[in-house]
């Protein structure tokens, strides 16, 4: 083969073998098939690399498949991340979040992380962050993370939970 023949190969054989920002992260963590957003902390991704991928926007799919694991309808969900409908449309026609959206979900999927950690397995975290919790103030910890500071209160009461200290 020439030289450019085999940059050509190598290059295909790269993007083929390349790391899914998608998938795998849920093979690691769930066993499954299916797949979930990347982790900062998910094997074989640096922090600065999520971070890149961020400040990039993350593709479209990243928000289906936050919405397939949280189990919500895409227009809630949507909603939750402060996204309007025609926004939505414009980005699953352009394939690609905004940079502000992409840390968003990874908000989402951070918070849906931890609460698998502490309550064992995905169905009862699901179920944690969709319902009125006390420590909240009988907020719903989805609508309570809608922002930063509100989502460091959702994981500050996760690690009370945690270490026994339920208020």
């Amino acid at each position: 083969m020439s030289n450019g023949a085999n940059k050509k190969v190598s290059a295909w054989s790269a993007k083929k073998n390349a790391k899914s920002v998608v998938r795998e992260h849920a093979r690691h963590v769930y066993g499954s098939k299916s797949t979930a957003l990347l982790s900062p902390k998910a094997k074989g991704f640096a922090p600065a690399d999520v971070i890149q991928r961020v400040a990039k926007g993350l593709p479209f799919s990243e928000l289906e498949t936050l919405r397939n694991e949280i189990d919500e309808p895409l227009d809630s969900l949507a909603r939750r991340l402060s996204i309007s409908r025609s926004t939505l449309q414009r980005r699953r026609s352009e394939h690609r979040l905004s940079p502000q959206e992409s840390d968003r979900v990874m908000r989402f999927w951070r918070l849906l992380q931890h609460a698998t950690k502490v309550f064992g397995d995905v169905a009862r975290a699901r179920q944690w962050l969709k319902f009125p919790q006390r420590g909240l103030g009988a907020a719903v910890p989805l609508d309570y993370a809608s922002t930063e500071v509100g989502a460091r209160e959702v994981e500050n009461l996760l690690g009370r939970i945690d270490y026994g200290v339920y208020s």
